[in-house]
């Protein structure tokens, strides 16, 4: 997206509504959820707010900036708090990428709707391609199966109690390096986690927004 800064400022501020928005949705979305099974601790930590500024994450942001694959701060839940623990971690892990795809499959529909030349509010398709793609890719990434993303909870809350534990405890020891090594840029210049999503990213995109070509 940096590169975007200089070459095409325009398309810069574009990709910076979409990471805002994206983000914004993911984190909103995991502390609404935590919320209503009964878990306080996001809206006392004022997370359960669609301001952006309640949910950027540094490093999760530049990452986002430098390689498009990032993430938000974390929302903090409480596991006391919650009726069946390890059931409803993984439903306020999942609602995150889920709200993403959800939110890039209604902007696609109003891209059909709008992309003729002659529509009022054809301006704003330049706007909601890099939503709808930023969501996708947010979705995805967050979704692969390792702490501190949500595919890790999500994986532990559907193994039985025995596995899970043993495989939430290889994760928690384990998933930093892991995420480490996904991130950093050792193939060709780009980082692993690239190659790994990179295909589904693309088959959803085409799903959503046939003969797109955004990522």
């Amino acid at each position: 997206m940096l590169d975007f800064l200089f070459s095409n400022p325009f398309l810069f501020i574009a990709w910076a509504i979409a990471l805002l928005v994206a983000i914004t949705v993911h984190e909103f979305a995991h502390a609404f959820v935590a919320d209503k099974l009964g878990d306080p601790t996001p809206r006392l930590q004022g997370r359960l707010t669609l301001n952006p500024l309640a949910h950027l994450d540094p490093i999760g942001t530049l990452m986002l900036l430098l390689v498009r694959f990032g993430w938000g701060k974390p929302v903090v839940f409480d596991l006391y708090n919650l009726k069946n623990p390890k059931r409803d971690s993984a439903l306020i892990s999942l609602a995150g990428p889920a709200s993403n795809l959800i939110v890039a499959s209604i902007l696609a529909v109003l891209v059909r709707i709008i992309t003729s030349p002659f529509s009022p509010v054809y301006f704003l398709v330049p706007f909601l391609l890099p939503v709808i793609t930023l969501n996708v890719m947010l979705a995805i990434f967050n979704l692969i199966p390792i702490h501190p993303l949500d595919g890790g909870k999500i994986l532990v809350g559907l193994l039985p109690d025995e596995d899970a534990e043993k495989v939430d405890l290889f994760l928690r020891q384990s998933g930093l390096i892991l995420l480490m090594f996904l991130i950093l840029p050792l193939i060709n210049g780009r980082p692993a986690v690239y190659y790994l999503i990179n295909p589904v990213i693309n088959t959803i995109l085409s799903i959503l927004l046939p003969g797109q070509s955004l990522v």
